[in-house]
């Protein structure tokens, strides 16, 4: 059977994905079994990608030290473009939690989670070297919340809302009460939210535009999940953002990626227009991994272009892909994801 067109004034792009990287070195991959329980994926070298992109929690505790490691292995991805976002664990790029004072200790975050390592500095320190000399050698450009437009080397526009915020969580960094929403416009009726919530509030920091019927977001890449997408945690518990969730459906981009739940990792395929739970989601279909490939090729593959056969229907259709490295046990025991997609000539 011949392969579908190619929608017009598109081009098909490799964009690989990671996220909660954990201060993780990329595997020799001289040293990775081929088979058996040792087997990894996220071994040297990676992919090729036209973009590489991270989805936070770059380190465990936000040190110096840590960064310059995350540094060094995303700077050995062969991408020529390189984004990158913080999470919750990376506390010294939160200059206001980082000085905050922490809830019933009496000391500042950074004090109380750096202890002997704090530095009152660390925040400036941690910042000019995302978007310093380091960084920039390292071909990383490194994204604050809200919109950017890229033109990519291979000719395509890349149109991407990012976020490292998330629903508090144990007192980390990045952090918004649960029933706070920053990502929708405060003229729209209140989310529906999971029972037991808190009363809807809309904070509205840097939400997300109303935008036009052409869809023109390419990506979101948040640190933390929408609800009921790949957000489900081992005592079964749904813990991602409704309100990112809506939008999310607003929005309709071709891609949207995130970490923060280690044991939601995985990929689906979104169809948007339900009625179901959350009212947004029409269908849902699991993308399928051979894990011993994703082993063999550091990565395991997603490809819903034109080219292979099966192309995402752009603003019905969004791909969610949950790029968390480590395991629940901190173990770099996940693939990273190779999504190959066509986006908008630039």
């Amino acid at each position: 059977m011949a392969a579908p067109p190619k929608p017009q004034g598109t081009i098909k792009t490799r964009i690989l994905i990671i996220s909660d990287t954990h201060s993780a070195p990329l595997q020799a991959s001289t040293e990775a079994a081929s088979d058996g329980d040792n087997a990894r994926a996220f071994q040297s070298p990676l992919p090729a990608a036209d973009v590489l992109l991270h989805c936070g929690d770059l380190t465990m505790m936000g040190h110096l030290d840590e960064y310059r490691g995350a540094l060094d292995m995303i700077s050995a991805v062969n991408a020529p473009l390189k984004l990158v976002i913080a999470g919750n664990h990376d506390i010294s790029l939160d200059g206001q939690f980082y000085h905050g004072n922490s809830k019933g200790v009496g000391m500042s975050n950074g004090k109380r989670m750096h202890k002997y390592d704090f530095d009152e500095d660390m925040p400036d320190q941690a910042m000019e070297m995302w978007k310093g000399e380091l960084a920039n050698k390292a071909g990383v450009t490194y994204l604050e919340e809200g919109l950017h437009e890229f033109e990519l080397g291979n000719g395509a526009r890349l149109k991407i809302y990012s976020s490292p915020y998330q629903p508090e969580f144990c007192n980390w960094a990045f952090a918004y009460d649960h029933h706070e929403d920053r990502f929708n416009p405060p003229n729209l009726p209140p989310t529906p939210l999971p029972p037991n919530s808190k009363p809807y509030k809309n904070i509205a920091v840097t939400p997300v535009p109303e935008l036009p019927a052409a869809r023109s977001i390419d990506v979101f890449m948040t640190h933390g999940p929408p609800l009921r997408r790949l957000d489900r945690t081992a005592t079964g518990l749904d813990v991602g953002c409704p309100h990112l969730l809506r939008a999310a459906e607003r929005a309709r981009p071709r891609l949207y990626c995130f970490g923060h739940i280690h044991e939601g990792w995985g990929a689906e395929r979104v169809c948007w227009g339900g009625e179901e739970k959350d009212g947004v989601v029409k269908e849902v279909e699991k993308v399928q991994v051979d894990d011993a490939e994703a082993v063999k090729n550091h990565a395991a593959l997603a490809d819903v272009s034109a080219e292979g056969g099966s192309p995402l229907k752009a603003g019905e259709e969004t791909l969610m892909v949950n790029a968390s490295i480590m395991d629940l046990g901190y173990s770099p025991s996940h693939a990273p994801w190779l999504v190959e997609l066509d986006l908008p000539k630039a």
